[in-house]
């Protein structure tokens, strides 16, 4: 956890679906940079399940930042457990845009019928991640949903 998301002002995102998948097929759609990049609706370079490996995600850029989010999987636990940290903006936008240091985590449980998704984003530092905490915040429970079509295909 950053030290951002141990701040009493911090928010976080929680999205839970249940999917009728089984656990290896959400996981898939989850750690294969090509789907990743389908579900999220931008494009990863680098990644692969691996603690300590870096990777990022291109999204629009805005003032002094590139739109490049800097990330780096902090745990993983094939088929149950998916974290990684999420680092973007510049220090001199307000706004969209602005510093964020935040962390992702997702977690798989098998249940009757399928799988459990939680998706929890934390370490939003208000008002500073005010714009992002509201945009990511509908993001996320548009784009999760997503995952599990995905796992479903063939």
């Amino acid at each position: 956890m950053t030290a951002a998301a141990l701040k009493a002002d911090a928010r976080e995102i929680v999205v839970e679906r249940v999917f009728a998948h089984a656990p290896e097929k959400v996981w898939k759609a989850l750690t294969t940079a090509e789907l990743m990049g389908r579900w999220l609706r931008m494009p990863s370079k680098g990644f692969v399940p691996v603690k300590g490996n870096r990777f990022t995600y291109q999204t629009t850029a805005a003032g002094a930042w590139d739109g490049v989010i800097h990330c780096e999987v902090l745990d993983v636990k094939p088929k149950e457990r998916l974290v990684y940290s999420w680092k973007g903006g510049h220090e001199s936008n307000t706004g969209y845009g602005a510093p964020l240091n935040t962390v992702v985590t997702f977690t798989l449980t098998k249940v009757d019928g399928g799988t459990r998704l939680s998706l929890v984003h934390s370490g939003f530092v208000l008002p500073t991640n005010e714009t992002a905490f509201k945009g990511m915040s509908d993001g996320w429970q548009k784009v999760v949903p997503t995952i599990g079509e995905i796992a479903g295909e063939g």
